[in-house]
């Protein structure tokens, strides 16, 4: 099958979006006046083949064959498909390879502060700034605090420490990804955005084949339209997968080759990020800001980030994080980003300011004890869907990038060969894992392994800053010992009744704003009519344990307003309802929800957020 005619399948059949649509006051009292029969109306959970409505649909799918596929078009995902082409054209060699992207456009949900560290993009591209990339404003000044409420305190930042960004770049990330999608195009990658990979598909003898791209024209109460159209398989000798942070089909294919076998869980945080246009005397291009301490307290991991952008106008980027191991079920992430930006050192900046965007993404936290196992029959994990992060420096895209970089480089030699080396369908490309493991990657991993856990501690915060003086400043991680983290993120909420609820300001429409109006500049937008892609399990959870136990924290946690609870239609009682059309695709809830009910799956290709730069 052509390009041209792997497009016209993929693109068979698209519902027609409009303006984003969030749930308002008044569309909640019209959902909440008709008593739905279920939650979950999903496939995923309610099977098409027991369900008559389905009987006499055809569901056969096209296929389509390339050399590679690859799954995600983040950073990883493109320095892949990248490196898979340079190195084609380096030996003469036809390579297909294929990338699908659930984003419209390339970059469109993608979601970081960002300061990015060079390192790999000159790996890729030694001549970046001829080629136009992004890069357009180098760190000159550091500077970070640990607030208390009405003060700061100033920390200096000492040669070798995490924080230190000279030789950075404060990037928009969203630009940089476009930017890398265009250097793909240019060297014959296939791209296929808006089109998300929701199945993963396996040989007779178990490695995986491919993947296949979701279904489209289903209705929300999970029977097929007129226009339904079954999506496409995209078969490969080997498949990457780069979903980023908790990817829903990497948490499948963990299950299927047991990859978590030994390393530790995975631990989050999710981060909230705005983009302001300040009063230009007080820009400052180049400067980057951090903090740590209030508004938490000092057992709950966070911290902040304001980075002043060189973008021809007065553009700052801000963020709050906050580890998703918190106890409190009456903590609100969005609802404390709101409340820091009252500190007299952040709303002296953005005072006479106007807020242009918004947007949030949960983030790997576990480091090097959480990595999994990265290989398997048929394909490998990369990127930030395994978790590559360096926490104290927060800091992913360089190491994502390094991973998608060695990952083309062991597969080439074995998608070009004339006889298949492997034992498997699907091939098995252990040397990918070989080679991170002798890269500068692991080493930095390593290197700050204790940083993370070294927080939980009676002193909590100033306890782990104490650590990091020691033990990383002086030793540079080389302790003969390696801490452990809590255990799942989703495990450490406390009962409602043994936490004591948090009273938080109102928003003053200034500096601090409600979630609704946030969630609108997001630009989300999902076709209404379609299956909730936020599925439950089991629909009675929610309220017999969530709400009853924790308190539905769900309604708190979220950043978008997804979740809520509200009054049954008849009786007494409350009912979960799940505004679909809200969802970031932050995947928060999929980590978070203390009864892990809650399972995050594709909606229609092409919905979701609609960053622009962020």
């Amino acid at each position: 099958m052509t390009k041209v005619t792997c497009i016209r399948a993929l693109t068979a059949v698209q519902a027609e979006r409009g303006a984003p649509q969030l749930y308002t006051a008044v569309t909640r009292r019209t959902c909440s006046s008709v008593t739905a029969p279920r939650i979950t109306t999903h496939y995923t959970i309610r099977p098409r083949d027991k369900d008559p409505r389905w009987e006499g649909v055809e569901m056969e799918r096209f296929a389509d064959q390339a050399d590679v596929v690859i799954v995600g078009g983040g950073p990883a995902g493109l320095s892949a498909a990248i490196r898979l082409k340079q190195l084609a054209n380096e030996h003469q060699k036809e390579l297909r390879v294929c990338l699908v992207e659930k984003a419209p456009q390339m970059g469109a949900h993608t979601l970081s502060g960002a300061c990015l560290e060079p390192s790999a993009l000159t790996e890729l591209f030694p001549d970046w700034k001829e080629r136009g990339a992004p890069l357009n404003t180098p760190v000159t000044e550091d500077v970070f605090n640990i607030f208390t409420k009405n003060h700061r305190i100033p920390v200096p930042i000492l040669p070798g420490l995490p924080m230190q960004n000279h030789g950075n770049y404060l990037v928009r990330l969203g630009n940089f990804v476009r930017w890398l999608g265009e250097q793909a195009e240019e060297l014959g990658v296939e791209l296929y955005p808006g089109y998300a990979a929701a199945e993963v598909l396996f040989h007779e003898d178990g490695s995986v084949k491919g993947v296949a791209t979701n279904d489209v024209g289903i209705a929300k109460d999970g029977s097929p339209k007129d226009v339904f159209e079954r999506g496409m398989e995209l078969h490969a000798k080997v498949t990457l997968f780069g979903e980023g942070c908790h990817g829903h089909l990497a948490k499948q294919l963990y299950k299927q080759f047991n990859l978590r076998e030994n390393c530790e869980p995975q631990t989050y945080a999710i981060g909230l990020k705005e983009l302001w246009m300040i009063d230009e005397k007080k820009w400052k291009p180049g400067r980057t800001e951090h903090s740590v301490g209030w508004p938490l307290d000092r057992h709950t991991y966070g911290g902040s980030f304001l980075y002043h952008l060189n973008e021809g106008e007065p553009l700052v980027a801000l963020g709050f994080v906050v580890g998703l191991d918190y106890t409190n079920p009456y903590l609100s992430p969005f609802r404390e980003f709101q409340r820091w930006k009252h500190h007299p050192f952040v709303a002296a900046t953005l005072e006479g300011g106007q807020r242009i965007a918004y947007g949030a993404r949960a983030l790997n936290e576990g480091g090097f004890q959480s990595i999994p196992k990265l290989t398997f029959p048929g394909g490998l994990l990369i990127g930030c869907s395994p978790g590559f992060m360096n926490v104290p420096k927060i800091k992913g895209t360089h190491t994502a990038m390094k991973s998608g970089i060695l990952a083309a480089e062991a597969i080439f030699p074995k998608v070009t060969a004339e006889e298949a080396d492997s034992e498997t369908a699907g091939l098995h490309v252990p040397e990918y894992a070989e080679s991170l493991k002798s890269s500068w990657v692991w080493k930095e991993l390593h290197s700050v392994r204790n940083i993370r856990p070294s927080f939980h501690n009676p002193l909590g915060l100033y306890g782990g800053m104490i650590y990091t003086g020691i033990f990383y400043w002086i030793l540079r991680g080389k302790e003969p010992w390696t801490l452990k983290h809590r255990g799942l993120d989703a495990h450490q909420l406390k009962p409602a009744k043994e936490c004591t609820p948090i009273e938080y300001p109102k928003p003053d429409g200034k500096i601090s704003f409600d979630l609704l109006s946030s969630v609108a500049l997001s630009g989300t937008n999902h076709e209404g009519d379609q299956p909730p892609h936020l599925t439950l399990k089991d629909d009675s959870v929610p309220v017999a344990r969530n709400l009853a136990v924790y308190d539905g924290p769900e309604q708190r946690f979220c950043p978008a307003g997804v979740y809520e609870y509200v009054p049954v239609e008849t009786g007494d009682g409350m009912r979960l309802q799940i505004n679909a059309q809200n969802c970031v695709h932050c995947k928060t809830c999929d980590i978070k929800d203390p009864s892990q009910n809650i399972n995050w799956v594709v909606p229609e290709g092409g919905g979701g957020p609609a960053y622009n730069g962020m």
